[in-house]
């Protein structure tokens, strides 16, 4: 054996058990791939259409699901995703999409309203509208969130989207019943958010 692959064997070595006894940190997993979200055409807060695949191509981008004159978790949701741009600044390739599920009463013009009273940064952050038979797809067959039910129940997840438009990780709770977060959720998708944009440099 030759004195440079004994060397380098004795290095791998150490660096396994060096590992092993807790001196160096593990490799930390990728993210999951959970799966694709296609192409979808919807209506912003500025009453201008949007598409996705010219808005969101080559983004990392968040979603979650909303209605402005929500009574109960919606609000707190939509200051957790201001807490979630706060923790992006300066990402310009990292947005921030919020789907209403209330697409009667829920115009741009409010739409437009309430991120404002939220504090959205409209270059970054989209409040989108359609029809109700679209955002049920969206929230149902494409994000796996389940039904938007008839009294407007929904899920109150945050979802993490690849710059391939590949869905990584949820993160919150999966039911309007149920709408606390886990523990540093937000701290965690924020954590991930950046480490994909570290990934796509």
């Amino acid at each position: 054996m030759s004195f440079w692959l004994r060397i380098a064997r004795f290095l791998s070595a150490g660096i396994l058990l060096l590992t092993g006894c807790g001196y160096l940190p593990a490799p930390t997993p990728a993210l999951p791939d959970l799966g694709a979200v296609p192409d979808f055409q919807l209506t912003r807060e500025t009453g201008a259409a949007f598409q996705s695949a010219a808005e969101l191509k080559g983004k990392i981008w968040i979603a979650d699901f909303i209605f402005t004159n929500c009574p109960g978790p919606c609000p707190r949701l939509t200051q957790h995703m201001k807490h979630v741009q706060e923790g992006v600044v300066g990402m310009d390739q990292v947005k921030l999409v919020s789907f209403t599920v209330d697409p009667l009463r829920d115009t741009p013009a409010v739409l437009a309203a309430y991120g404002k009273r939220f504090g959205a940064d409209p270059a970054r952050w989209y409040f989108l509208t359609g029809s109700r038979a679209d955002l049920h797809h969206l929230s149902k067959d494409v994000f796996h969130l389940g039904d938007v039910a008839p009294d407007l129940e929904h899920s109150t997840r945050f979802v993490l989207v690849d710059q391939h438009a590949r869905i990584r990780g949820y993160y919150g709770t999966s039911s309007a019943e149920s709408p606390g977060l886990e523990p540093s959720a937000i701290s965690k998708l924020i954590e991930d958010s950046k480490r994909l944009v570290r990934e796509s440099n």
